[in-house]
Formats: structure tokens, C-alpha cells, sequence
């Protein structure tokens, strides 16, 4: 290997934690040729994972990973490629303690809401299944995005390094929705890719939302479905925020909804639900 290749090599080594993905484009805009990709893998420095996607071998690693752990593949897009998407919905949720989920046969769905991705995200083997949402439902709005702290404590993680500093790859906060925000773009899957079972379990457990980021979340959501359908469950769980919301402040729009097929009509939020969630199901007059 001639003096500049391995001079690109160490530099792709240092900037590609082990374990982290990258992709040729991402390599070849740093001046490492296809050429070189290919040898990188074929002595080992590089493990090639989908078409174009390769991952930085863990040291001390004796075989590679059947499955990539699927929060490493959203910090390799977040921070080593630049993809600006964030978690949220259901899994920004479930990362907060709000929701379980119970996949069999599969890993669970992960939601990443953003502009753009890479087209070979869906391919890639990792252990959970990604689904892209774009950022329609608060626009150019960023409120409510933010980092968490994690700690990827595994076999893995032990096998790749001793150092346990908080600057360390395994440990960068992953990128992601708060409660409230996920709280809406989660009311947004509905009907078609959650059910009203689950988003009503869910806000049960809601008790903790904070009522001036909700108040800023709602003002900026583009959604009336995801508003009246967020009012809907607030009145029926009855939680300790709800009282220090302004409703007039929220903009519900008019006309009427249709959300389920043969359902029954909710006369205060004008949209149709399963039947258990009108009022007179629960023999409650909801509203404020």
C-alpha cells in the first residue's frame, strides 16, 4: 500500500468508530476510490454489509454481526453520514418509557422522521425494521427534537473497547422527539398503522407531559385529525396537564372527520371512531 492510501485509510479509521456504518458515497466524497473500498474490505479494515454499506469491524470480534444494533445504524446516519433525521412516534415513546411493544417473528419498527435517508436503510440486516416518516406533520418546525442519553451496554460494546468515557461513539445521544412531540406524530399512525387500543394504553401512562412544550407542539402541528384525536384521549384519561391547556388556543378546523369505516361519530371532536371511544360508551360527557 503506497504512502497516500494508507494515509486515507487511517483517516477513514479515525473517523469511523468501530462498529459504525458508512457507505461508498460517503467514502469516495473523501477521496477513497472504489478500488480501495474493495480492498479495505478484502483485508479486513472494512465489513461489507448491504450494496455500497460497509461497517468498521469491532476489534477482538472473531465473526461478524448477523444483525446490526439498529440505534448504531441511526447514529452512523446521524453523525458520521449526515442524514438529518431524528427517532420518533412510537419508538421515541418506548426510548422514554411510554410504550411496549410485543413483535413476534420480527424486530419492532423503528420511526425516523426526515427528508431524506439513504435507499439502502430498508436492506441492511439490523435488528428492527425501519419505517421513514417525513416531517410534514410540524413542518419546518423543530420544537420538541432533542438529544437522549443512552447507554449501549452489551457484549459488544466490552469487546470493542475498555473506554467508558461519555465521549465515547457507543455512547453519542441519539437524536430524537420528546414525550409530547412523539405523542402527536404517534396520533398521526392512526387508523391505518396503529390501532386506538394501543394509543389509548399509551396515554394512560401519560401522566408526566409538560403543558407549555404540549401547548408549543400543538400550536405547531399541521394536523387536524392528530389535534381533535389528541384532545379525544387527554379527555379521557382526565390527566393533571390537561386543566393547564388553553383549547382555544389550538386551532380543531371545521367540518367533519372520518377515521374509521363504520364507526361511530364523536359530536364534540366531529370525527369517526370505533364506538367505545365516544362519549356515550363511557357514559362521560368529554370536553372541557
Amino acid at each position: 500500500m503506497n504512502e497516500q492510501r494508507e494515509k486515507r485509510l487511517n483517516s477513514l479509521l479515525g473517523a469511523v468508530p468501530e462498529g459504525f456504518l458508512v457507505d461508498a458515497a460517503w467514502m469516495t466524497k473523501r477521496g477513497i476510490s472504489r478500488t480501495s473500498i474493495h480492498d479495505y474490505a478484502a483485508r479486513g479494515w472494512l465489513e461489507r454489509v448491504g450494496r455500497g454499506v460497509y461497517r468498521r469491524p469491532l476489534l477482538g470480534s472473531r465473526a461478524p454481526w448477523v444483525k446490526t444494533d439498529w440505534r448504531i445504524v441511526v447514529l452512523s446516519l446521524q453523525r458520521l453520514l449526515g442524514y438529518d433525521v431524528h427517532v420518533g412516534g412510537g419508538t421515541a415513546l418506548h426510548l422514554h418509557g411510554h410504550m411496549h411493544y410485543l413483535m413476534l417473528g420480527r424486530g419492532p419498527d423503528v420511526f425516523l422522521y426526515g427528508d431524506d435517508a439513504p435507499s439502502w436503510l430498508s436492506k441492511i440486516p439490523a435488528d428492527a425494521s425501519f419505517v421513514l416518516r417525513t416531517r410534514n406533520l410540524f413542518g419546518d418546525n423543530r420544537a420538541g427534537i432533542k438529544h437522549w442519553d443512552f447507554d449501549l451496554v452489551d457484549e459488544h460494546l466490552s469487546a470493542a473497547s475498555n473506554d467508558r468515557t461519555p465521549m465515547h461513539p457507543w455512547t453519542w445521544p441519539l437524536t430524537l422527539s420528546s414525550v409530547e412531540r412523539a405523542t402527536l406524530e404517534l396520533l398521526n399512525e392512526l387508523p391505518k398503522h396503529e390501532s386506538f387500543h394501543q394509543v389509548d394504553v399509551t396515554f394512560q401512562g401519560l401522566t408526566d407531559l409538560r403543558p407549555k412544550p404540549l401547548q408549543e407542539m400543538l400550536a405547531a402541528c399541521r394536523s387536524i385529525k392528530v389535534k381533535r384525536l389528541f384532545f379525544l384521549f387527554a379527555d379521557r384519561h382526565q390527566h393533571g396537564w390537561l386543566k393547564h391547556l388553553d383549547r382555544d388556543a389550538v386551532y380543531l378546523g371545521s367540518g367533519d372527520r372520518q377515521l374509521v369505516p363504520g364507526g361511530r361519530f364523536h359530536p364534540l371532536y366531529k370525527i369517526t371512531v370505533p364506538p367505545e371511544f365516544t362519549p356515550e360508551a363511557s357514559g362521560k360527557t368529554d370536553g372541557p
